[in-house]
């Protein structure tokens, strides 16, 4: 058993070399990652399936899809992104089976994942075992029977609302924003989840992200007064079973989970148990391309202790998007400049997260409707040729360079290939340091022509673009 289960990410070269990157002293592995998330966000089961063939040709090894369990019904039953129904009920989990209102059946996920299977697409499923809705009479019969009473459904802190998110005790066992924190070390609950879990494989899912993973306790975490031990990630993991049931495919899985950065937020401990989110990274990315301009210090550093290998990466989450609309404001041609500096490099599992179709920045809900595809910037041409360029990098390091005062980076993969940014909203004439071999180049995307001659790379970039040459 790995414990980071990628042994499914065909991507991971191992050249046994120390790190270099003070953020990463434990890292002892430089490696590189080929693989691709793309965030469903909203869509349903049925949207996914008829979308696969684009995902698939878009260059995507991953779909993650939103919450599958049965969820919590609000307004009616209403389905619009935010308004008449709201996206985060299907966060506010009730029961623990496939299926829910707003995405679909068991039965099209099944589909689902067959479509997938047959693209060679992998899917990851968004789970939340550490929450209920707000409204806690809506918890299903069977859910409350299957922990021994609803009673027994909660931390003994678990209606209480953390007000320091520092305090671990506060943190693995009090209300979230006011959504009650579920006794995950009760086996009952355990093994319920866990049936639930090892459903979704049976049905075709590959791996999972797990929502608010750093509100479930470690091993070394203060103990609720309803928890004998800490042992949620032991079983969940598939690392001990809970009576008769345990993780299946464990080896073959990728499981990442989000552990935003904080002070006090044990991440190496997580990472012993799954993959993390490099979510400090996400920030200064957002940064660069707000500044447009960056360095190479900025680029280059993740931003977090973990091996760079572990970490999946973004420009933008559902959470910048929707939460503090942090993220909600960029452009998407911006976005997809981020897109290409993280996915151009060696390291980390990018996620690109499907905003709404027709959205804008003066109306970010867009067409607002639950189920339906997301605008088409998954696809766009720029997207598309990074994602290909990650692949075709298999197995060649870095090396990162910033020109003309910092707006233009340039990422280069060994001597093989090199993306390259225009930050800014202006042309620039670029002459730069190259290792590519000598000769003239023409992106991928837009026929731009690239000469390179003894070490040096001259070209003349369009605002706001990304070429990628190799």
């Amino acid at each position: 058993m790995r414990i980071l289960f990628y042994s499914l990410i065909s991507s991971l070269i191992v050249l046994f070399a120390l790190s270099a990157t003070a953020q990463s002293k434990k890292c002892t592995l430089k490696v590189t990652n080929d693989a691709t998330i793309l965030h469903a966000w909203c869509w349903s089961f049925n949207t996914i399936k008829n979308n696969m063939k684009d995902i698939a040709a878009a260059g995507y090894t991953y779909v993650q899809t939103s919450p599958a369990n049965t969820c919590f019904i609000g307004e009616n039953g209403g389905k619009q992104i935010f308004g008449n129904g709201k996206w985060y009920y299907h966060y506010q989990p009730i029961d623990w089976k496939i299926g829910n209102y707003q995405l679909g059946t068991r039965d099209e996920f099944i589909a689902m994942c067959a479509a997938a299977k047959k693209y060679g697409i992998k899917i990851l499923v968004d789970v939340l075992p550490n929450h209920t809705a707000f409204d806690t009479t809506a918890v299903t019969d069977d859910f409350n029977n299957a922990v021994g009473g609803h009673e027994n459904l909660y931390h003994a802190n678990g209606l209480n609302e953390i007000t320091d998110y520092n305090d671990r005790y506060q943190c693995t066992t009090g209300a979230m924003g006011g959504l009650p924190d579920v006794n995950t070390e009760n086996p009952d609950f355990q093994y319920y989840y866990m049936q639930y879990v090892n459903d979704l494989i049976a049905c075709g899912a590959d791996g999972f992200r797990y929502d608010t993973a750093k509100h479930i306790g470690l091993p070394s975490d203060p103990l609720d007064a309803r928890s004998k031990q800490n042992d949620f990630w032991d079983v969940a993991m598939g690392r001990k079973p809970i009576k008769d049931i345990t993780l299946m495919n464990k080896d073959s899985l990728f499981i990442y989970g989000e552990v935003l950065q904080d002070k006090n937020v044990k991440q190496d401990e997580y990472a012993e148990y799954f993959g993390m989110c490099a979510s400090n990274y996400g920030h200064v990315i957002r940064t660069i391309i707000s500044n447009r301009k960056t360095s190479v210090a900025e680029v280059s550093d993740w931003q977090h202790s973990v091996c760079p290998a572990k970490l999946t990466t973004w420009v933008e989450s559902h959470d910048t998007y929707c939460n503090a609309n942090e993220s909600a404001s960029l452009t998407d041609t911006q976005i997809r400049l981020g897109w290409t500096i993280i996915t151009a490099r060696q390291n980390g599992i990018p996620l690109f997260y499907s905003r709404p179709a027709g959205s804008t920045r003066e109306n970010i809900w867009g067409n607002n409707v639950i189920g339906e595809k997301g605008n088409d910037e998954f696809k766009h041409p720029e997207v598309v040729a990074v994602n290909k360029f990650r692949k075709a990098m298999y197995g060649e390091l870095e090396t990162i360079s910033t020109y003309n005062n910092g707006q233009v980076v340039i990422i280069e993969r060994g001597n093989k290939g090199a993306a390259i940014i225009n930050l800014s909203t202006n042309p620039i004439c670029i002459e730069a340091k190259s290792v590519l071999p000598s000769g003239d180049y023409t992106d991928k995307v837009h026929n731009n022509k690239f000469v390179v001659k003894k070490g040096i790379i001259k070209a003349t970039l369009n605002p706001e673009c990304s070429y990628l040459i190799y």
